[in-house]
């Protein structure tokens, strides 16, 4: 099998051409990607569901805004918590990912990891790849594959993360930030 080189904690950006309506201008965060496959959460597709009505314990400590997200196409009755602990050293219930950003135990008490937490946000599902998918939806030019900012996972405005993420990059994926909505219309 070929070596997979990991793209964990970076940010797989929808091209605009990407025609699956459950990738449509979604920022993808990976939290997994090695040879055996790749799992990640999209950053901006905010639920009206509030994370108190369901995780009652994390509701207080979730981000603004304070509502599920949905992560993906995948076990969407599973829930995830991402979280960003600054310093070098994470509470008892969070597992580091890339940088600053790590999962939380969902089992865990809330207690353990309250005073640590810089950002929480819990995922409904995921999104994921079995082995070389990935791979393949990026040689066909479906994502852009961009760094992550701890800043990402916690935009109290979600909306517009697609466009900021693409806006702040420094060659020419700045430009399709700008990218109509419907191209026909232009």
């Amino acid at each position: 099998m070929t070596e997979v080189s990991s793209l964990t904690g970076r940010l797989l950006v929808a091209a605009p051409a990407l025609a699956d309506p459950n990738f449509d201008r979604a920022v993808v965060l990976l939290l997994d990607h090695d040879d055996e496959g790749s799992l990640g959460v999209i950053l901006n597709r905010p639920t009206p569901v509030v994370v108190e009505d369901i995780l009652e314990a994390w509701g207080a400590l979730a981000g603004e805004p304070g509502v599920v997200f949905q992560g993906g196409p995948v076990s969407l009755d599973s829930a995830l918590g991402v979280a960003v602990i600054p310093g070098d050293e994470g509470p008892l219930g969070w597992r580091r990912v890339y940088g600053a950003i790590g999962l939380v135990d969902l089992e865990a008490p809330p207690e353990l990891l309250g005073d640590a937490l810089g950002s929480l946000r819990i995922f409904a599902g995921y999104a994921g790849w079995g082995p070389g998918q990935l791979e393949d939806e990026l040689q066909d030019g479906a994502w852009y594959v961009v760094e992550s900012e701890p800043g990402d996972v916690s935009s109290p405005h979600p909306e517009g993360l697609w466009r900021s993420v693409l806006r702040r990059q420094r060659n020419e994926l700045a430009m399709f930030a700008t990218y109509p909505d419907d191209p026909s219309l232009n």
